[in-house]
């Protein structure tokens, strides 16, 4: 059964897509998040394959049933995929789907003929990937200073690195953080609640554009609100969204992204497909964060680092410990992350400084590290997960109020730091290619940390500070 953790994300997630069933995935494993009932194909031939192969299949198998088999979108989009029904979305709950596990089984005979995949399953592509506390912020003192503070340097003017952080949306009053003036993008959706209480991941956006600045003030930030439904956008739509993306501005220096999913497979996501194929071509640099799943399972865009023809093109960021030493206990890990930076207790503006804004915090039922490390991580300190625990938590819920900076941790947050290394790279070097520059950079680092034993490159700005990783007194 999936563990208690990925229910509750699962439920905060369906919330934030009620019109949209989802399933857990695979087999209730707990590892993703899909839609039920529906299933992906590329446009054209291998759509009416997969539509023909899986009526088939369905007519031949008792429990299984043709009469709901069709094409459920458009036939032809920029991403090449179309969304094809295979069952009625409304039927069972959300701990399985065994008419898209038909579905999937049905194409297994011809993929091995033609030696590459047909079909996928519809993935939720979410900055929340998991329901870490480590996920929500932390009101900070007025006296607070970001971390990273901001280098040094100044926006120049022309020649600005250009970077693209598709995310959530910038809070209404951004501009008021000093950092954030040369940042522009769409406003988040719906900041607060009716209660007037800042909604789940609202400010996300907005903190990593504070990131990208401290790190690398010679930046022109435009900030995408892809993911305002709670961090979470459904697979058949991203790849239309990073296009509608690029268009609006061009293609960038480079891409921030801070969201991703698991998939089971080794070979992408099919949803994206069509953009990476793009990207490719392109010269832009696509950071991707590798996901707070404590897990060596490749977490897509983020693992097309380690896909032959995107080793260039891809650059994906795990999370260091707050210490610097070590991978934060959240981050996933495996030859598939090529650098790590740091991504715990990391000090950003979460909204601007003219309208100070609530939020609920939900006493946590969880005493300790869920992923079973001894220190005293974000999974166990500050002790609360908000909203996502609201059904199993208990006492009454602490409401703090946010007024600019705060504190956050998560992979999310390691990606803008490599962001903003790669773009301070480029104008100290005056070098306009953002992927010589990451591989200047990479090649010039002299800095390791170590994760699950492993020495792994480690991205540290300069102006960094450690927090101190505080030991529990060993459990009696």
């Amino acid at each position: 059964m999936a563990p208690q953790r990925f229910r509750e994300q699962y439920s905060q997630i369906q919330r934030s897509m009620p019109d949209v069933p989802l399933a857990i995935g695979p087999d209730d494993a707990g590892e993703f998040l899909y839609e039920k009932g529906v299933v992906l194909a590329r446009d054209g031939e291998e759509a009416r394959l997969v539509e023909d192969t899986v009526r088939q299949h369905f007519t031949t198998f008792a429990g299984l049933t043709a009469d709901h088999v069709r094409r459920a979108g458009p036939e032809s989009n920029r991403s090449g995929i179309t969304r094809i029904r295979v069952a009625d979305p409304g039927q069972g709950d959300g701990s399985g789907d065994p008419a898209v596990a038909g579905a999937l089984r049905a194409l297994r005979e011809p993929e091995g003929r033609t030696g590459r995949r047909l079909v996928s399953r519809n993935h939720v592509v979410s900055i929340a990937v998991n329901a870490c506390p480590g996920d929500e912020p932390v009101p900070v003192g007025a006296d607070a200073q970001p971390n990273p503070a901001v280098a040094d340097g100044a926006h120049a003017g022309d020649g600005a690195v250009g970077v693209l952080v598709v995310d959530t949306g910038l809070m209404n009053d951004y501009r008021s953080y000093p950092l954030l003036a040369h940042t522009r993008g769409d406003a988040q959706v719906e900041e607060c609640g009716e209660d007037g209480v800042l909604r789940q991941y609202c400010g996300h956006g907005t903190f990593i554009a504070g990131l990208v600045a401290a790190v690398a003030p010679h930046t022109d930030i435009t900030v995408r609100g892809t993911l305002n439904d709670a961090g979470a956008i459904l697979e058949s739509e991203f790849g239309e969204k990073l296009f509608e993306a690029v268009d609006q501005g061009g293609w960038p220096d480079v891409i921030s992204l801070s969201a991703g999913t698991s998939n089971g497979r080794t070979d992408g996501l099919l949803g994206v497909d069509a953009f990476m194929r793009e990207l490719r071509q392109q010269r832009t640099l696509l950071v991707a964060a590798a996901g707070n799943n404590s897990s060596a399972t490749p977490f897509w865009p983020a693992a097309y680092a380690d896909l032959p023809g995107f080793e260039n093109a891809v650059l994906s960021i795990g999370a260091l410990r707050g210490d610097g030493d070590f991978g934060a206990c959240f981050s996933n890990h495996g030859a598939w992350v090529k650098a790590y930076a740091p991504g715990e207790r990391l000090t950003s503006a979460l909204t601007g400084f003219e309208t100070p804004v609530p939020y609920v915090y939900q006493h946590s039922t969880y005493d300790a590290c869920r992923y079973g490390f001894g220190y005293a991580c974000t999974c166990s300190h500050p002790r609360h997960t908000g909203v996502l625990s609201e059904e199993h938590g208990s006492g009454k819920p602490d409401q703090v109020m946010f007024e600019g900076l705060a504190q956050w941790s998560g992979t999310s947050f390691a990606t803008p730091v490599a962001v903003g290394m790669v773009a301070a790279h480029m104008t100290a070097r005056a070098e306009a290619d953002p992927r010589k520059a990451r591989q200047q950079l990479m090649d010039a680092n002299s800095e390791v940390a170590e994760v699950r034993g492993m020495n792994v490159p480690a991205l540290i700005p300069a102006t960094w500070r450690p927090t101190p990783v505080a030991l529990p007194s060993p459990r009696t």
